[in-house]
């Protein structure tokens, strides 16, 4: 099993990479001898992977972490790296290799304190591999001084540093970020394959691996989750009945209502599971005494743990809902298809009596305003809107069609 072997659908981003991480040898042999760099290398010291969500741009990144870190001794004799056995390859792909840092964020966005120190560490020489790898897989979410403060680090590397960025798309990074950087694109892995992965892999049923893929429409995550977690069927079951409920102005406002609870609720088990134990990790950290009293001075240090969990719990609640939108969006992109008469396949087959009750009783037309509406709701909470307002103005405007 190779390194790339997770990397569904993406053929020419795999060649790509590999290419690169063959070359990459060379370059550090260049740069330890202190030569110049080999000419016509496909490798470069940033990359900037985007695509839709599901699409594996976090996976290709491991992958090719991986593949610059490998140690089999196939390389030597002019083997593709990335053999996915040898210790190189398996710490890098499992998160515990030295000299590979994997950065992802449960908040709304990344500062400059927490950039900072992870330009810091990029500037370190390698403890045990060939390259520092820094995976950054949500780029995206830098706020603009964060960002700078990485530019200052991209535009200037440490020899032999090398940062993976991902983003969904070039607009959500920095113009002078990603200039910088080499870019591939990712696409949304064919449906036949992410239920492949899901048999091979994870030993799913090959029925309900299928219906996964099918119903998620191509995001390998998702489809995991859902072909695994029955509360994840439950959920996405619930938000397809929503259609069949906005026939009046209290039907709206209800199914608004249970559509937000139910996504605090998510919210609030994910993050009361993390939030305790964070807690009580630092309490044990600053030294608290018997009877849970905190020694004095660190008032201030547990009040910023709180406002992170707080932001955290935020960030939850506004995915758990994204997720929802995102069903309700591939349910009207369905009865659109069934009105055009269209020969694509529908993604939410488990649901087709809704879905032609909604087709005969509605027009093309509607359709895509209710399409629109659900992408409204969705730009409304990105805009920080309060999420009970912006569902509720949803569900009124699927009402009017």
């Amino acid at each position: 099993m190779s390194v790339w072997d997770d990397l569904v659908g993406q053929d020419r981003v795999q060649e790509q990479l590999g290419a690169a991480a063959q070359d990459a040898d060379a370059l550090v042999t260049a740069i330890s001898a202190g030569e110049r760099v080999p000419p016509g290398s496909r490798m470069t010291h940033a990359w900037l992977f985007t695509g839709p969500p599901g699409s594996g741009r976090s996976t290709a990144a491991r992958a090719f972490a991986a593949a610059l870190q490998c140690t089999s001794p196939d390389r030597a004799l002019g083997g593709a790296p990335g053999c996915g056995f040898c210790d190189g390859c398996h710490t890098s792909l499992v998160g515990t290799h030295a000299d590979v840092d994997v950065v992802r964020t449960d908040l709304l966005s990344i500062g400059v304190k927490e950039t900072r120190e992870l330009v810091r560490r990029a500037q370190l020489s390698p403890a045990v591999g060939r390259w520092q790898v820094i995976i950054l897989e949500d780029a995206d979410r830098l706020t603009e001084g964060a960002g700078n403060v990485l530019l200052k680090a991209v535009e200037e590397p440490a020899p032999r540093t090398v940062w993976l960025l991902c983003a969904p798309s070039l607009e959500d990074v920095l113009p002078t970020i990603r200039s910088r950087c080499r870019h591939l694109t990712l696409r949304t892995p064919p449906v036949d394959a992410v239920a492949d992965v899901l048999i091979r892999r994870d030993g799913i049923d090959p029925e309900r691996a299928a219906s996964a893929a099918r119903a998620t429409q191509g995001h390998i995550g998702r489809a995991r989750r859902l072909a695994t977690d029955e509360k994840a069927r439950a959920r996405r079951a619930a938000v397809l009945k929503l259609p069949l409920r906005v026939d009046d102005i209290g039907g709206c406002l209800k199914a608004a209502q249970e559509l937000v609870d139910t996504a605090a609720d998510d919210a609030k088990q994910l993050s009361e599971e993390v939030d305790v134990k964070e807690t009580e990790d630092m309490k044990a950290a600053l030294g608290a005494v018997a009877g849970g009293r905190m020694p004095r001075g660190t008032a201030g240090v547990m009040k910023e743990l709180e406002d992170k969990q707080k932001r955290r719990k935020t960030r939850t609640q506004r995915d758990s809902l994204d997720l929802a939108l995102t069903d309700l969006t591939g349910f009207y992109r369905d009865v659109l298809a069934l009105q055009l008469g269209s020969q694509i396949a529908l993604s939410n087959v488990d649901v087709r009596d809704a879905l032609d009750r909604i087709a005969r009783s509605s027009t093309p037309e509607r359709t895509l305003r209710r399409i629109e509406a659900v992408i409204a709701c969705r730009r409304a909470l990105d805009r920080n809107v309060a999420p009970l307002l912006a569902v509720e103005a949803m569900t009124m405007a699927l009402r009017a069609g």
